[in-house]
């Protein structure tokens, strides 16, 4: 008997989704098609260097979900779905303290944490839950009805969960187990027709337009799909000539002439897409929510510890000097990377401001080799690769999400919020939410060790 493992599931379970939400959302495939464009000339540009941070099979093939529940219980079955696909939770997002609009929902990405297991499928879905029990969005009687309405609902049936926990737990399924645990992941996730309480859903909506969407509507659905693209400034360019309406700015760090690092993102604006509504009298009317949106994205070098304090620093900068000079935000941030960040790619090695993994030089020099990293990449014994940042970025997630808002909501900010953190989310799902930056530092780590055992050095602490 044939098995079906982890990874096909993945790849068969990514390519479902990308088809689903094609139809769905039609302008999703013009983004495709223009991504493909864009890396196309990227390639014909630039050939290999191109593929510097990921070759262009797997680039075309990347996509990143996104999806929204209600409760621990549901984020806790999104853990099982996604467990059987070889995709484990890694980083804690918290986007109530977001700028420019707080909202009320915590955040893990399940993905593959295996370099390998990225380079065969590097799908990745962006996971957001409510927190009813924040009192800055939610009062003590609206929390209740809200918890009443996401307890009565049920978003993946028993027999998917059933089916996950096998395929987690002896690596993959049969062919006809398979297509059945595809079959209902897919429908989990698909739009439903279902007509939406309309009263219910302006109630929540006066919070949040995300607290409508995840707890106004009995079901759950993609929100986005983001394939990868190598230049997203020629993306952002292209689709505004197709005719298709963006965000007003991409997220993230600026276009400059030195490393791409962390993650850029953007988006077409969420579309008016058709709905059915249940008015208090019972009567179903045609009508329609914005809730939908088509990102897409470019990613960059993952940083240390140190290179995510620089990061952090040099947006505060650019906040200050935007709001004092009034300068377009693109033009500072540009000023301030140049000013402050290291040009090349090597320089942020040596710096010890990015996270690579390493190699001995093809052609070593005469000699000792030193026994410190610094001094082995420096003096050409080390060859340095850069690890590409897999994850995200609060601020971004927090930017694409307020760009394609209906309205601000509303927030109290004299009230409490409900403490929440990576080990609360590591409870929650059951198994332990990784921090992105041990992720990197162990896979830095391990090809250290192995290029110094090659060199027959011992790396000084």
């Amino acid at each position: 008997m044939t098995t079906v493992d982890t990874t096909t599931l993945r790849a068969r379970f990514a390519a479902r989704l990308s088809a689903l939400y094609g139809t769905e959302v039609p302008a999703y495939t013009t983004l495709v098609e223009v991504s493909h464009e864009v890396n196309a000339r990227v390639i014909e540009r630039h050939g290999a260097d191109a593929e510097r941070l990921g070759s262009i099979s797997r680039v075309t093939a990347e996509r990143h979900g996104a999806i929204r529940v209600g409760s621990p219980a549901e984020m806790a079955q999104v853990a099982r779905v996604f467990g059987a696909l070889g995709m484990q939770p890694t980083g804690f997002y918290d986007l109530r303290d977001a700028r420019p609009t707080p909202i009320p929902v915590v955040s893990t990405a399940f993905r593959p944490r295996d370099r390998e297991e990225l380079a065969r499928n590097p799908f990745r879905v962006f996971t957001s839950m409510l927190v009813p029990e924040d009192r800055r969005f939610f009062d003590a009687d609206l929390e209740q009805r809200l918890r009443t309405f996401l307890d009565a609902r049920q978003l993946f049936p028993d027999e998917l969960l059933t089916l996950a926990d096998r395929a987690e737990a002896e690596g993959g399924l049969d062919e006809a187990a398979a297509v059945t645990f595809l079959d209902l992941a897919a429908s989990a996730f698909a739009l439903s027709p279902e007509p939406v309480d309309s009263a219910w859903y302006a109630e929540l909506e006066r919070v949040s337009s995300v607290a409508a969407d995840i707890g106004g509507v009995t079901t759950t659905h993609i929100n986005h799909l983001t394939p990868r693209v190598l230049d997203i400034d020629d993306l952002y360019q292209s689709m505004q000539a197709r005719g298709i309406e963006m965000i007003d700015r991409i997220q993230g760090p600026p276009r400059w002439d030195g490393p791409d690092v962390l993650l850029r993102q953007t988006s077409f604006r969420a579309l008016a897409e058709p709905r059915r509504f249940r008015d208090p009298d019972g009567v179903v009317s045609e009508g329609s929510l914005r809730v939908r949106f088509g990102e897409v994205e470019a990613r960059g070098i993952a940083l240390t510890p140190a290179g995510r304090d620089l990061y952090d620093r040099l947006v505060r900068t650019v906040d200050e000097r935007t709001a004092e000079s009034g300068e377009d935000r693109d033009v500072v941030a540009q000023q301030v990377w140049t000013e402050h960040l290291p040009a090349t790619e090597r320089q942020l090695c040596l710096d010890g401001l990015g996270f690579f993994t390493y190699r001995p030089a093809e052609t070593l020099p005469v000699g000792t080799p030193p026994r410190d990293l610094r001094g082995l990449v420096a003096g050409g014994w080390l060859e340095a690769d850069p690890i590409v940042y897999e994850d995200f970025l609060p601020r971004s997630a927090a930017g694409i999400f307020s760009s394609n808002l209906t309205g601000e909501g509303s927030v109290d900010a004299s009230q409490g919020g409900a403490e929440r953190d990576i080990d609360w989310m590591s409870a929650t799902v059951g198994r332990d939410v990784a921090a992105p930056e041990d992720v990197y530092a162990a896979e830095s780590r391990t090809s250290l060790e192995a290029a110094a055992a090659t060199l027959g050095v011992t790396i000084a602490e």
